[in-house]
C-alpha cells in the first residue's frame, strides 16, 4: 500500500451522482443537481490550471444522501455538502489551491442531517 506522498493524484475529488427515485425519503444527490456541480468543478479546475495531480470524478452512492450533494476529497477524507457553484469555488480556492478545509461546508463524521 502506498501513502499519500506516493499517490498518483495529490487530491482526488469524488462527487456523488447517485440517483434515487423521486420522493425517496433519503433524497438523491443527482436530483439535487450533482451532475451540474461536477461539470462546473471540472471546468473550473481546468480554467484555474489546477489539474496537475488533481482528479475530479463522479461516484456512485456515498451513503450520505440526506446531506447531498456530497463531495469527498482524498487522501484527507474531507467530506463536503455542496449546493452551489459558490460552494465549488470555495472548495477549489481554499482546499484544492490553499490546502485548507472549508469549515462552513465540511461535514462531521457523525453528521446524518443538514446542520
Amino acid at each position: 500500500m502506498t501513502d499519500a506522498s506516493e499517490s498518483f493524484y495529490r487530491l482526488h475529488l469524488f462527487v456523488c451522482t447517485n440517483e434515487r427515485p423521486e420522493g425517496h425519503p433519503r433524497g438523491s444527490c443527482a436530483r439535487a443537481g450533482a451532475e451540474d456541480l461536477l461539470g462546473y468543478l471540472k471546468t473550473q479546475l481546468i480554467k484555474r490550471k489546477v489539474t496537475a495531480g488533481v482528479r475530479a470524478q463522479k461516484a456512485g452512492c456515498l451513503d450520505r444522501c440526506e446531506l447531498g450533494p456530497v463531495l469527498v476529497v482524498y487522501p484527507e477524507s474531507t467530506w463536503y455538502a455542496v449546493t452551489s457553484k459558490t460552494d465549488i469555488d470555495q472548495i477549489i480556492d481554499q482546499h484544492v489551491i490553499g490546502g485548507q478545509v472549508v469549515a462552513s461546508l465540511a461535514l462531521r463524521n457523525d453528521q446524518t442531517g443538514k446542520a
